[in-house]
């Protein structure tokens, strides 16, 4: 484990509800895992990666997790281009 410099922008994990904790109700394969929080904010103290943790979010909220992801990013789109879209956006014409 490598250690992470305070002021690191970090995402870190923290278990809210386990298994035996969730509601009864809940479909069984998720009732068989964890509810989990995940949120990024900026490391306040050294530490390396696996261990507990304490954030401060963008709205300054101070955090504890464990810290898992170092400089977290979207990795989401939107999918393939459409280049009919593209050509309506050029008033149909290329």
């Amino acid at each position: 484990m490598s250690e992470v410099k305070a002021g690191t922008w970090v995402e870190i994990e923290k278990i809210l509800l386990t298994p035996e904790q969730r509601a009864p109700q809940t479909p069984e394969d998720t009732h068989a895992t964890p509810y989990l929080m995940k949120v990024a904010g900026f490391l306040v103290a050294d530490a390396p990666t696996d261990s507990e943790v304490t954030i401060r979010t963008l709205s300054g909220r101070i955090v504890g997790g464990k810290l898992k992801v170092v400089r977290p990013h979207y990795e989401h789109s939107f999918g393939e281009t459409i280049e009919e879209l593209l050509i309506i956006g050029l008033g149909g014409e290329l």
